[in-house]
């Protein structure tokens, strides 16, 4: 867990540039220890926990690299057999270590020979070239920009804004990024005009002879051939795999646990390696909310609480489990942070929420594995299955454009269409997909769902959970995301993959004889929210605060009628949820709040 930040320049000496202090200072929250590195043409600081990304240099060749990373390289065992096989010695074995040198040996290519998570730069210094590069999934953020002949890039969007001159200005696109697709966004893309993000399985490459871009991984479609015993056989074996290589042995090690089938089978299997290393079980952390036995509200998407499927694995893996309650106040008080560590308005309570979780972790454990990823390779959200929802043509969690667009005040309704602009990324999306010419007309359609939800939908998660668990100095790892599992799934038949018309039917079967009945066939339900009505008489007073000052930005942006008509009904006039399955009412207005108190906090210049 570590924050990384740089600047390169070709035109003047920057050895002396200061604000790459104030720079990495934006992401205190990543680390606690601070390491820099300054020359002529390039200065880089990293920011961390411990020793395993902390900077590194190495010099062959009369060739000095210098690496600065946020990162985690699960397959460091191979890695290092490989590289001390061809000649390489090793000081410390850390991630930064490991990599720089994998760099060395395996030159641009290296990224492809990593199953991990990273955010890396590396400068060399003969060539005066700088290589950034991002993991497959984009687990591990990092944005840049280019502004007087600088390079500057850093782990957040806040980082970058540091550097002297840039501004915070959202132009037409950005404030569609906000309004049409958020708190989606499109990849590579950030709200501010001119600051970027590297796209996830992306690396980048700047010298004197300017900014080169490469994807060094991309979904290949392929005949599947495997028999369903076959396929979930293959399943179980990359799942364990990929547990076992994210697995810490300490005893500050844990796994968040929702008593659903994706952070059981983590559970199951990570309790089961712990064992058979430590002799201990693992510790198992959930989350609650306080009186949310009484206030819980069946729907579709939530037909039941957590707990006792909980208590049912708690049992039947006879582990600890610490149930983490948190309150109405917490969760309206944290709305602001949980904006300023994404940068933007996000997911409100389910972000904040998220926050408070992991701050209440902090000193019981310093890494969990949690289950996040597996609805999205194995189809578990309703529009893999709902037909208005398959075929909404459009991001089918967000499907509510006129909606959106009814609440831009008279100004910006006649300059934005977010519609049009929700529709254009949605089509560019698809195009991108390539089939092998062997799928069924329905597993054609499950790609492009599978392919729009991975790189829209998750990684909306995905940047949840970074953001969130390193306030708290906690990593959190998702071995669903492990690219080898993700390119198998990619190529299950959905007539497979949906076995018995079940979400994750698949999945299902695949742990039958592992976990309890009862859990592998539970209803898939999402990540909980609040059903305290004192959370919504909470953000209702904010909102009204809100709404009483004249002064109040975001009048700029929304209609003011709108808003009022949107408060005295307590989020109901918005009759859909804004965003997946939960962003209704409560949450409707708390994404509204944020989106007032990012306006008050980053104070952009709108150029519309």
């Amino acid at each position: 867990m570590s924050g990384i930040s740089g600047v390169v320049n070709f035109e003047k000496d920057i050895s002396d540039l200061q604000c790459i202090k104030r720079m990495s200072k934006t992401l205190l929250k990543r680390g606690d220890k601070d390491d820099y590195y300054f020359s002529k043409n390039c200065v880089m600081s990293v920011r961390s926990i411990n020793d395993n990304n902390r900077f590194v240099s190495y010099k062959i060749d009369e060739v000095t690299y210098s690496i600065v990373i946020d990162g985690e390289i699960y397959n460091k065992k191979e890695l290092l057999e490989k590289l001390k096989e061809n000649g390489f010695v090793f000081k410390t074995e850390s991630d930064s270590e490991v990599f720089i040198k994998a760099f060395v040996f395996y030159g641009k290519d290296v990224c492809e020979y990593i199953n991990g998570v990273f955010a890396v730069a590396i400068w060399n210094d003969k060539k005066k070239e700088l290589f950034v590069a991002r993991d497959r999934f984009g687990i591990r953020p990092i944005y840049y920009s280019v502004y007087d002949n600088h390079f500057i890039y850093g782990s957040e969007i806040k980082t970058v804004l540091e550097f002297p001159g840039i501004e915070a200005v959202v132009d037409k696109e950005g404030l569609c990024e906000i309004l049409s697709v958020g708190p989606c966004h499109t990849p590579g893309k950030t709200i501010f005009k001119d600051i970027f993000e590297l796209k996830p399985a992306t690396f980048v490459v700047y010298n004197q002879n300017g900014f080169f871009e490469e994807k060094y991984w991309t979904l290949e479609s392929k005949v599947h051939t495997d028999t369903i015993d076959e396929t979930a056989d293959n399943i179980r074996y990359l799942l364990k795999d990929s547990i076992k290589k994210q697995m810490n042995y300490d005893d500050n090690f844990g796994v968040l646990l929702s008593g659903g089938l994706d952070s059981s089978i983590i559970a199951k299997f990570a309790n089961v390696f712990y064992k058979e290393k430590t002799g201990k079980s693992i510790k198992t952390f959930s989350v609650d909310y306080k009186d949310q036995e009484k206030n819980f509200v069946k729907n579709d998407f939530q037909p039941n609480t957590d707990n006792y499927y909980i208590d049912i694995m708690k049992d039947f893996l006879n582990v600890e489990n610490a149930k983490i309650e948190l309150d109405t106040p917490e969760l309206a008080a944290y709305l602001e942070e949980a904006m300023v560590r994404r940068d933007y308005p996000g997911m409100a309570d389910v972000d904040s929420s998220y926050l408070l979780l992991f701050n209440k972790l902090k000193g019981s454990v310093n890494t969990v594995l949690s289950g996040e990823c597996s609805d999205e390779i194995f189809g578990g959200y309703p529009w893999y299955f709902k037909d208005e929802l398959m075929n909404s043509g459009t991001f089918p969690w967000s499907n509510t454009l006129t909606e959106r667009q009814n609440l831009l005040n008279k100004e910006l309704t006649n300059k934005v269409d977010l519609k049009e602009y929700a529709n254009f990324r949605y089509n560019e999306e698809l195009e991108k997909i390539e089939f092998a010419g062997c799928e069924s007309l329905e597993t054609k359609k499950h790609k492009e769902l599978m392919s729009l939800t991975m790189n829209w939908f998750m990684q909306t998660l995905i940047d949840r959970t970074d953001r969130m668990c390193m306030y708290s100095s906690v990593g959190a790892r998702v071995p669903f995301c492990d690219y080898r599992l993700v390119e198998y799934a990619w190529n299950i038949p959905w007539e497979m993959k949906a076995y018995k018309g079940r979400e994750k039917g698949l999945l299902r079967y695949s742990m039958e004889g592992y976990l309890p009945e009862d859990v592998i066939y539970r209803k898939k339900s999402p990540y909980p929210k609040t059903h305290n009505p004192n959370y919504l008489e909470k953000v209702c007073k904010m909102f009204e605060v809100v709404l009483k000052d004249s002064n109040s930005r975001i009048k700029e942006i929304l209609d003011e009628r709108a808003l009022k008509e949107l408060l005295e009904t307590k989020g109901k006039s918005f009759v859909k949820p804004w965003f997946g399955q939960l962003m209704t009412g409560p949450q409707l207005i708390a994404y509204v709040l944020q989106l007032n108190m990012w306006l008050d906090r980053y104070h952009p210049r709108f150029e519309i």
